[in-house]
């Protein structure tokens, strides 16, 4: 039987037989155009193409336009994503959206996004998609029978499904704690839904057990046509996600921090293991530790260090060119992306991130704080005197990565010819100068362009341009698991469970090295707590703007600290001489403990079905 495989370059554009035909409950029935399960499944190439639909949200979490509002006309306005619902930035639009009560601290059962269509709220969120996905898994089980294609290649898409169910447990297992586990069934109109939460346990179980079956199954690595598609090292990697997340003190609370409040703190006896463990596991580290090296181990995976690309605008890192090279290009390789969002060739965030002046909107605004969590050049972090950062030219000497995260004033980006191509870089005017005795800057200036003086440029390609995609296109593929987040994972894990030993000091060294961070080496004699808080620290750098940052400093159970601030932002003023750099207040932040974890949408509570909210709601 002739073997039909769809590239994973494609999967986003295709759609088939995933699109919920009501909005009565989070296993609503598939519906389909002109497809049934007898042309579905009896066709090898549209049985591939059910399984490609199931990869297009795998990405939905992290999407920098997750929250949106939608107006009555049903046009929606993006507002930010997770970036946006914690300290790493400020919305880009102020209507109420789930951002926005994360950042006020009014999020509510009633305020985040469910699967309807409101006015207020994005059509659908975290339960709705996820258990719509897992729906399509388990509808492929139960039909590949069906599926004219070799029992290896049948086995092979099982497989796939197997992972992305896992995947999409995990999304919800991060929001919510403890989930309904519905296994393989698949349930329809006539029958009442279960909707009994498993226990936090269970559902870690479940999760790694899907991880480990598949990864009997797939190759470590996936290539050619299969790049971006589910493979063995991503099961590996996503299981130690998993259990990092468990060992966590969200989930796994030491007695050392007693006096910090968590959701099992203020849930009921019968809700408690619903939201973690009932009792701390010093164990469970040791377990993360030993998944994350499995991974290290397979020698499949590397940080992305090649320089070839390295010429022209500014002081370049290979850092900046990891998130544009998908697989093999040009003889280049990225070897770096375990699992990632596939897309055509775009200027996406290009159009999202980037000031007015190159034709950006839509996208959220970095903080100061963000800003400042990245060291100098040498390491030290700018709070150190001896580091040598200068608050009067407070950008210079400082960690490359702060360039390719962060657009700040003057930072070069590149400048459009009328038919889109790039023609050269210039600096970007942040600025304001004092004109008639008021202050005032151009389109993409502070207070004008931007609420916080900052722009994202994570991810964004320096030789690709909003508006520009005919001449100037990325290949950019968004990362869901990197290498480097496995070497952070095991450092983290291994600190955790053993102290700062020589391979936790190598692995956050390879990454510091990489970012071009000269010296690169942490200090020698660091203790656990110090270690701990470079690790932190390190995360907050590499991995910002990737998705992590809102849901690392709950299960670090620090929220409370990071997320009741006064976000800030900073005012450059220039006269033809002197420049003067002034932080402002933005917003506040305000949090609670029963945010450590999402409340489950009260349209789901409402059905009756035995939904337990989480404690707070």
């Amino acid at each position: 039987m002739r073997k039909t495989y769809v590239s994973a370059s494609v999967l986003i554009l295709i759609v088939l037989a995933i699109g919920s035909c009501k909005k009565e409950g989070f296993l609503n029935a598939t519906a389909t155009t002109n497809l049934n399960k007898q042309t579905v499944f009896t066709d090898s190439a549209n049985a591939e193409g059910f399984l490609a639909n199931i990869y297009s949200n795998v990405g939905f979490s992290i999407s920098p336009t997750r929250f949106s509002y939608t107006t009555s006309t049903l046009v929606s306005i993006p507002c930010g994503g997770l970036d946006a619902a914690c300290d790493e930035s400020e919305i880009s639009h102020t209507y109420s959206t789930a951002a926005l009560a994360f950042a006020l601290g009014s999020v509510n059962a009633g305020n985040v996004p469910d699967g309807s269509v409101q006015s207020s709220v994005a059509s659908a969120d975290a339960y709705y998609v996820c258990y719509q996905q897992i729906r399509a898994v388990n509808q492929l089980f139960a039909n590949i029978s069906k599926v004219p294609l070799l029992a290896s290649n049948k086995a092979q898409m099982l497989a796939e499904a197997r992972f992305l169910r896992a995947w999409y447990y995990f999304i919800l297992l991060e929001h919510y704690g403890g989930v309904p586990i519905v296994g393989n069934a698949i349930y329809d109109y006539t029958q009442t839904i279960p909707t009994k939460r498993s226990t936090f346990d269970q559902c870690v179980i479940y999760i790694t057990g899907q991880c480990d079956s598949a990864a009997q199954v797939l190759p470590v690595v996936q290539t050619s046509l299969g790049y971006g598609r589910a493979s063995g090292g991503a099961c590996l990697a996503l299981k130690a996600r998993v259990l990092l997340y468990a060992a966590s003190p969200l989930f796994n609370k030491p007695a050392s921090m007693a006096s910090v409040q968590a959701p099992s703190d203020i849930a009921s006896a019968t809700v408690r293991p619903l939201v973690g463990y009932p009792s701390y596991d010093a164990t469970r580290w040791a377990t993360a530790e030993a998944a994350a090296m499995a991974v290290i181990q397979t020698h499949a995976y590397q940080l992305f260090t090649d320089s070839t690309f390295l010429a022209g605008y500014g002081e370049e890192v290979p850092f900046q060119y990891l998130f544009t090279i998908r697989g093999t290009m040009n003889n280049v390789t990225n070897n770096e992306y375990i699992f990632q969002l596939m897309f055509p060739p775009n200027d996406y965030l290009e159009g999202l991130f980037q000031p007015p002046s190159r034709t950006g909107a839509n996208g959220a605004f970095p903080y100061q704080g963000t800003v400042d969590a990245f060291p100098m050049a040498n390491g030290k972090a700018i709070t150190d005197p001896t580091s040598g950062y200068n608050p009067n030219n407070p950008y210079a000497g400082r960690d490359p990565r702060l360039k390719c995260t962060i657009t700040y004033d003057q930072s070069l980006l590149g400048d459009r010819t009328p038919n889109g191509q790039i023609q050269g870089y210039s600096p970007v005017n942040i600025y304001l100068t004092n004109s008639g005795g008021a202050l005032s800057g151009g389109t993409d200036a502070v207070y004008q362009g931007t609420p916080t003086g900052y722009y994202n440029n994570k991810m964004l390609d320096p030789d690709a341009i909003s508006g520009g995609l005919y001449f100037n296109p990325t290949s950019r593929c968004l990362p869901l698991m990197r290498y480097a987040d496995i070497l952070l994972d095991y450092a983290e894990a291994a600190n955790e469970n053993e102290g700062p030993t020589a391979l936790v000091y190598q692995y956050v060294n390879e990454i510091r090295q990489r970012a071009g961070l000269n010296p690169y080496a942490l200090p020698a004699g660091l203790t656990q707590v110090q270690m701990r808080a470079a690790i932190q620290t390190e995360r907050q750098c590499e991995l910002a703007y990737e998705g992590y940052r809102f849901f690392d400093v709950r299960r670090w159970l620090i929220a409370d600290q990071t997320e009741n601030i006064e976000a800030q932002g900073m005012e450059v003023d220039r006269t033809s001489t002197t420049a003067t750099y002034k932080i402002f207040p933005v917003r506040k932040h305000n949090f609670t403990t029963k945010m450590y974890l999402w409340p489950f949408p009260q349209a789901e509570i409402g059905k009756g079905g035995g939904l337990v909210q989480n404690p707070g709601y």
